[in-house]
């Protein structure tokens, strides 16, 4: 299939499978790619026994990993005839106990993602039922395997994998020989589901799951992980011992099962983060930066204190004899750090710009800082917002989305009460219409317009308070309000060309010399990656445009994940005023802090993981040798 083959990998090295990966696996440049390539080999399987007249099970998963296989799926239903009529599925998991009308149960999943687009037959769709006495739950989970058995077996069984290693519900401890079953869900599997159902306290304790040994006797297993918070338990599955303290590692024991990963998922296996233990590397600047880097931390030494004997122990010997020596080697790789600090983030006037990271000209430059959500610009790059402020540009803060899912019921309600106490009578209908909305909110039920109006308007003011506080000026502030994020629910739409436009249209009108956005593709729900999408779009639209030959792109990080240190094209120091100043400015997202709905596995408040997240950069760069600064927010220069 056109662009959905698996990826040789970007990083210099040694490709295939090593000694130390107990699975067979393949890597995509994305989740899109990898999907495309799933569904294919689903379509392969049905046409296959359709044109042997047999029926084809599948065992079906949910959760985010498979959305974009279904979409595929249901592509290939629509436009290329694929039929479903032989098909037979079987769905991992259902929370206990749970309704099928429900919004967060997985038969409601699969109806949204699948099964109401597709000529599936409805006695052919079997998933757990989360309503079942508990009295009977032990003999229909029997049942439930009984039915597998006689159905021929699951041909296909797709799977996610949970931070737990977990697969379907099979949490750490799960026996290789357990059926299917009612089981406790691990308190981290109900941190990582609270988004969904608006605070962990409402996850169901409980699920029914097929067991480990209902997964082995799969004759196909297709496993996929998309991001960088999938990476350390990819690793772990792929790479170590069996046991059920990582149920996924049993997947060891079955002879047909195949790992498909992105690239950030597939970023902490050895033969990736660290090829020169694997074999002999082809030594590009950026794999010299990130070995030596790594070989500093692994002996707890400075750049400029490593040995000979340091890179010969430690698989570089090949690296050493290229070079020549370790003293040019560290020289080298030092100079190439110092190079990446600065204090003028926008480029210095009238100076050198030879070794900075920033052109000096033109010396005020028009700056666009995206924010994917209204908080996004001072937890991730706050402190160089103020200097770039500071120091004369002219700059722009775009928030591409409202955010308005991301607050919480009570707050909005504490909002309307005040607003509905403070106006006359004859024109509160509108809030009292929105406190009655609020009050009489079902569970599953997606906000009101009004409501969704008065979320988005908080989120609003507390940025334009941020920005006074930092220094923007109000005219400078922009809010895109992109219609793929307004559904009211977690679930977004696609991203459409009237997003693209909305954000061409803003770089048109500014024509900026620098574009700051958000690179945190770790982002849990999605809404990073489609407004850096956004961007990319539409950048790729305006390149013709003559003020883009000299704009360039900076991406930050921000509350998910950091670049790592090689990585990194601008560290931009920060004193101790600037980080207080930093904290002041996201402690005006009032309805962020405390009880933030969408926190990730993270449990600190957004300030705290900020703040040690850019106090961790500057140590590091402290570690290697380099100049000792309070804290560092970090750049990636790229190049679209």
């Amino acid at each position: 299939m056109k662009n959905s083959a698996p990826l040789q990998y970007d990083i210099p090295g040694k490709f295939e499978e090593t000694r130390f990966e107990k699975n067979h696996n393949v890597i995509f440049k994305s989740a899109s790619d990898a999907s495309k390539y799933v569904a294919e080999e689903i379509a392969q399987l049905i046409r296959f026994k359709q044109s042997r007249y047999e029926s084809c099970v599948l065992g079906l998963a949910t959760g985010s990993s498979p959305i974009k296989v279904y979409e595929e799926l249901v592509r290939m239903h629509q436009e290329d005839g694929l039929s479903f009529h032989n098909v037979i599925t079987f769905n991992l998991d259902e929370y206990y106990p749970m309704t099928k009308e429900n919004r967060q149960s997985y038969h409601y999943f699969m109806q949204e993602h699948l099964f109401n687009h597709v000529d599936i037959r409805p006695e052919n769709i079997n998933i757990p039922d989360g309503t079942i006495l508990l009295s009977q739950v032990n003999q229909y989970c029997i049942d439930y395997d009984n039915k597998i058995k006689q159905a021929g077996g699951i041909d296909l069984q797709l799977l996610g994998i949970g931070r737990t290693g977990h697969v379907g519900f099979n949490e750490p401890g799960s026996h290789i020989n357990s059926g299917t079953r009612i089981i406790t869900l691990d308190h981290i599997t109900r941190i990582d589901a609270s988004s969904a159902f608006n605070g962990t306290a409402n996850v169901p304790k409980r699920a029914i799951t097929m067991g480990v040994s209902t997964i082995l006797r799969s004759k196909r297993i297709l496993l996929l992980a998309w991001g960088q918070n999938k990476a350390e338990i990819i690793k772990r599955t792929i790479q170590g011992e069996i046991t059920s303290e990582v149920p996924a590692t049993f997947l060891q024991n079955h002879n047909n099962t195949t790992f498909v990963l992105d690239q950030f998922a597939a970023s902490e296996l050895t033969r990736f983060k660290t090829p020169w233990l694997v074999g002999e590397c082809i030594w590009t600047q950026e794999l010299k930066s990130k070995a030596i880097i790594w070989l500093c931390k692994e002996t707890k030494q400075s750049i400029l204190k490593l040995t000979d004997r340091d890179y010969n122990n430690n698989g570089m010997s090949d690296l050493l004899a290229q070079e020549g020596s370790a003293y040019d080697l560290n020289i080298n790789m030092f100079n190439v750090l110092q190079h990446t600090i600065t204090g003028w983030p926008g480029g210095k006037p009238n100076t050198d710009d030879s070794n900075r990271p920033e052109r000096s000209n033109p010396s005020k430059k028009r700056i666009i800082l995206f924010s994917p959500h209204p908080d996004d610009d001072v937890i991730s790059m706050g402190g160089t917002f103020s200097k770039l402020i500071k120091q004369g540009h002219d700059v722009h803060v775009v928030y591409q989305t409202s955010g308005n899912i991301a607050v919480t019921d009570d707050e909005a309600l504490k909002f309307a009460e005040v607003c509905n106490d403070f106006i006359s009578n004859e024109n509160s209908t509108t809030f009292s219409s929105v406190i009655s909305d609020l009050n009489t909110k079902s569970e599953n039920e997606v906000d009101s317009l009004e409501v969704r109006k008065l979320k988005g308007l908080i989120r609003r003011r507390e940025s334009y308070a941020a920005t006074r506080y930092i220094g923007l000026k109000d005219e400078n502030t922009h809010f895109l309000d992109l219609p793929f994020y307004e559904t009211g629910q977690i679930k977004k739409n696609p991203l459409a060309k009237e997003d693209i436009d909305i954000v061409a249209a803003i770089i048109s009108k500014i024509k900026p010399h620098q574009v700051f956005a958000a690179g945190d593709l770790a982002d849990p729900h999605g809404t990073h990656e489609v407004c850096l999408n956004a961007i990319f779009a539409a950048m790729k639209e305006l390149k013709k445009e003559s003020f883009m030959d000299d704009c360039w792109l900076w991406l930050y990080r921000g509350a998910w994940h950091e670049w790592d240190l090689h990585e990194i094209d601008m560290a931009v120091p920060l004193s101790p005023d600037e980080v207080l100043m930093k904290r002041h400015a996201i402690l005006y997202h009032q309805s962020q802090k405390d009880r933030v709905m969408f926190q990730g596995n993270d449990s600190r408040e957004f300030w705290v993981r900020a703040e040690d997240r850019n106090k961790n950069t500057a140590k590091l760069y402290d570690d290697l040798g380099l100049a000792q600064y309070e804290a560092i927010e970090a750049f990636k220069r790229f190049d679209y």
